[in-house]
């Protein structure tokens, strides 16, 4: 068996690909730039961007899989710039598992494409896409979703995976930017409830994403649907920002923003930010105060179910793993 990975390189891409050759499997990573721990693990290696059809279909060669994980993440950024990698880049990969025969498509995809600016509250995969999208990451990662789920049929066997705040070792997105804001201070608490939320070690996305390719296949009970996984094990919000914070020894958050003044400033952050055509993300959005003062935990049930996906490893242990790694990184 032979697998390919769009971006390898990535958090959770690496974690992939680690497990994947755990196993034994050749592995392709397709990713902007090679990595030198790719190297190591003996992965073959191809550069490019997702819009490039060429260049991935060269990479897919001779592959059974793909794992599709590469994406433009983000809360703020020019529209077009996630359309081109988050859906055309969706696209393009569809697209090359049909001229190459490729039967099975993983795909990566986020909680946020149902998010509708409401607590959700141990609900499950049945809750519908919104109306309206606050940003263009949730949107475009839905429109790349509805694409994955619609290109299932008896020649391509596809499934979408939704992890929810992933952290441990190696974070290159959430970790540092809790640790570096807390560091600097300017962390808040958004409103006075402290609303529970899902999150994922990262061991543990990985793992999912091979369970479920293990069971996929044309017809069988993973194939053309969409699955919410996490720790299964909801926790208060800002107890997990704290305990982040935590494994870089820094204190917590104890100072709170109400949610219409936070909420306002993310208005006026937005227009600020456009305005000035400022590139970079502003400290607060209208999307992120929504985010940080809403419940978001999902049910487990489908995931459980379809393809047997529990947590091995429990938040108290990823959290010695990141304190661990903390040592050793900048951000310590």
């Amino acid at each position: 068996m032979k697998a390919l990975v769009t971006g390898g390189g990535g958090f959770l891409g690496y974690a992939i690909v680690k497990q994947l050759r755990a196993k034994n499997i050749a592995v392709h990573s397709y990713s902007r730039q090679r990595y030198d721990k790719l190297e190591q693990l003996d992965v073959t290696q191809f550069t490019g961007d997702l819009t490039d059809e060429q260049r991935l279909a060269k990479a897919a060669q001779g592959c059974d899989i793909i794992f599709h994980v590469a994406a433009k993440a983000g809360i703020w950024g020019n529209y077009d710039s996630y359309y081109q990698a988050n859906v055309v880049g969706t696209e393009n990969v569809i697209k090359v598992c049909r001229a190459q025969g490729i039967g099975k498509l993983v795909y990566t995809s986020s909680p946020s494409v149902v998010f509708n600016g409401q607590s959700m509250a141990g609900l499950d995969e049945s809750l519908p896409y919104p109306d309206h999208y606050e940003t263009a990451y949730p949107e475009t990662k839905a429109i790349a979703e509805r694409l994955i789920i619609a290109a299932n049929d008896q020649q391509l066997a596809t499934v979408s995976l939704r992890p929810h705040l992933i952290w441990g070792p190696e974070d290159n997105h959430l970790t540092p930017r809790i640790i570096e804001r807390g560091r600097a201070g300017k962390l808040r608490r958004i409103g006075k409830q402290n609303h529970k939320v899902d999150c994922i070690y990262v061991d543990n996305a990985a793992h999912a994403h091979l369970l479920a390719a293990e069971h996929l296949s044309p017809r069988s009970p993973v194939s053309g649907k969409s699955y919410f996984i996490s720790q299964d094990d909801p926790r208060n919000l800002w107890d997990i920002v704290n305990a982040i914070l935590a494994t870089a020894e820094l204190p917590p958050v104890t100072k709170v923003v109400p949610f219409p003044i936070a909420f306002t400033l993310g208005a006026v952050c937005e227009w600020t930010y456009r305005w000035l055509n400022i590139s970079h993300e502003p400290p607060m959005t209208r999307f992120l105060a929504r985010e940080l003062s809403t419940a978001h935990w999902f049910s487990m049930k489908s995931a459980k179910n379809d393809f047997g996906y529990t947590p091995s490893i429990s938040i108290e242990e990823g959290l010695n793993q990141l304190k661990k790694w903390q040592k050793n990184t900048v951000y310590k």
